[in-house]
């Protein structure tokens, strides 16, 4: 009997303490009831913010592993930063197994959520704008997961970031699907990431819809194995609003996708309509580095089976409209710099390659030619992304 006694209770000490839904409504003292929830939340718990406005003066950080954050839709629920009197993020989460769903953050002052090292980390439902329309003022990402395995974001909407929409950066095992992504300056931006897919995604009125891009002295680098996949990429002609000094300022406007220094990267079965300077632009890392380590050339990008509509009508770099008055008044779906290897391009559209001989050369001094067909051939197939069952699971 005692024996029995002694392994129950050695059982309940062992589990953890029964979930429970802590229920934060609008109102005064909003900012200090819900940071007090995230702080006291404990793994399996569910912080569930009621409808309405949520007037807050600071940012917000969670750092409990296991944790849902739920609204009542992202129309509903909104976590308004325009009093912030602080300059970080308006959400901050730091732990692992975290499901962030069905709220808004509008007008945080700097990105308005960021996950740093938050493994298996879902953003399901949420929407981040800034109201005030496309400023340099605005924060400079809206959904910022960064140095994580297992990442999901789905269903979102991103509005008025001024360095990228949705940013997954030096992570690894990403899924970014059925986004909206609007008036950022890129709607969406893989960097020095490992194996994702960004997938039926809808991306338009940005400076460049889709980034795939690869930067030095970065403590994960070597980008590789993205796929993009059956998204809307269209009018993406939005003047460049960056700050200055951002990598992302010098992203022409009417940039449908762009691939800079990345390897194996398949582009196919897009819908790319409509996009100023080019549909798709593959081209080096141009500005200097002193990372040795660092292959500043594209390589190994896969183009096949997309849509092209109309392209190259407003070229927005350097030289653009003399090449475009070149070639007939506008430039064709896809701009290749020739500095990298192995593009194969198996769609019935044009290619100009600009026929440069050395990374960060101007395209001033481009002998462009335009190839009816660059080249054709087969590539190896990306490997699906999985991720942990527990994640999906968790928005059921």
């Amino acid at each position: 009997m005692i024996r029995t006694l002694l392994v129950a209770t050695a059982l309940c000490c062992a589990m953890p303490a029964m979930a429970k839904t802590i229920a934060v409504e609008a109102g005064d003292d909003a900012q200090e009831r819900l940071q007090e929830a995230l702080i006291l939340a404990e793994p399996g718990d569910v912080v569930e913010l009621g409808s309405g406005n949520f007037s807050l003066t600071d940012g917000l950080s969670l750092d409990v592993d296991k944790v849902t954050v739920r609204g009542q839709g992202m129309d509903k629920t909104i976590l308004n930063f325009a009093g912030q009197l602080g300059a970080g993020e308006g959400l901050l989460v730091t732990s692992d197994d975290v499901v962030l769903r069905d709220f808004a953050v509008e007008d945080s002052k700097g990105d308005g959520i960021k996950s740093k090292g938050a493994d298996r980390i879902v953003y399901h439902a949420i929407r981040v704008e800034w109201t005030g329309g496309p400023k340099a003022s605005n924060g400079a990402y809206g959904i910022y997961p960064v140095e994580a395995s297992d990442i999901l974001v789905q269903d979102s909407v991103v509005k008025g970031a001024s360095d990228a929409g949705i940013y997954v950066g030096q992570s690894r095992n990403i899924i970014v699907r059925r986004n909206t992504a609007i008036q950022n300056v890129a709607g969406i931006e893989i960097e020095n990431s490992f194996d994702a897919e960004v997938t039926e995604n809808l991306v338009t009125e940005n400076t460049g819809g889709i980034l795939v891009f690869d930067l030095p002295n970065l403590p994960q680098m070597g980008g590789h194995n993205v796929l993009v996949a059956r998204n809307a990429i269209i009018n993406n002609n939005t003047d460049n609003f960056a700050p200055e000094g951002n990598i992302v300022a010098s992203v022409p406007a009417g940039t449908g996708v762009m691939v800079m220094a990345n390897r194996n990267v398949q582009i196919v079965e897009n819908a790319m309509i409509n996009n100023g300077t080019t549909n798709v632009m593959v081209v080096a890392y141009t500005q200097s580095y002193d990372d040795p380590n660092y292959d500043p050339t594209p390589r190994q990008v896969f183009i096949a089976d997309n849509v092209y509509g109309r392209a190259g009508f407003a070229p927005d770099f350097t030289g653009g409209k003399q090449l475009a008055a070149a070639f007939g008044g506008a430039l064709p779906g896809v701009i290749y710099d020739e500095l990298g290897k192995d593009l194969i391009v198996n769609d019935r559209v044009a290619v100009l390659s600009l026929g440069l001989t050395k990374v960060g050369q101007s395209p001033l001094e481009a002998k462009p030619r335009i190839d009816k067909i660059y080249k054709a051939g087969e590539t190896v197939a990306l490997s699906p992304i999985v991720l942990p069952a527990s994640m999906e699971a968790a928005l059921q």
